[in-house]
């Protein structure tokens, strides 16, 4: 459903002339292509996340080092791009959501402590894919088992 969508806007934006656009979504169905031919399967919806999801986090790390490097011309082009992933990818969820998550998911699981914390993540990674960043859940996981969070 979403490799449909993506090849409907790749007609859109082909007539619309919008060329950023454009090279983004090729991008996209290109990494899908090749990721489908490793796996030596079709994806589906879950898959497709993903690989824009690993898309959109390598332009928020572009962007971290242009800025670094003062890059402005590079930043403005990969700040672009990420704009444009985002638009396929669920709605981001707040630090609050994933805490209440996590918590739920320790209760679930009887989690005591940092030693639980690979039970936690299989079951609460699932629940929240493309809605948060691994890096985000992973930290506050590990501030719930650790007590730091009330």
């Amino acid at each position: 459903m979403l490799q449909e969508k993506l090849t409907a806007d790749l007609k859109e934006v082909m007539k619309a002339g919008d060329k950023t656009r454009l090279e983004v979504i090729r991008m996209v169905r290109a990494r899908i292509k090749n990721t489908e031919i490793a796996k030596q399967k079709s994806l589906d919806d879950s898959d497709v996340l993903d690989v824009i999801a690993k898309e959109a986090k390598q332009r928020r790390e572009s962007i971290a080092e242009f800025k670094k490097a003062d890059r402005q011309d590079l930043l403005d082009k990969e700040e672009a791009e990420l704009a444009i992933l985002l638009e396929y990818l669920p709605q981001q969820i707040s630090r609050e959501e994933i805490l209440a998550a996590a918590r739920r998911v320790i209760e679930e699981v009887g989690a005591r402590g940092p030693g639980d914390k690979g039970k936690v993540m299989q079951n609460l990674i699932p629940q929240l894919k493309g809605k948060a960043e691994g890096r985000d859940i992973n930290e506050v996981v590990t501030e719930l088992l650790s007590g730091s969070t009330g």
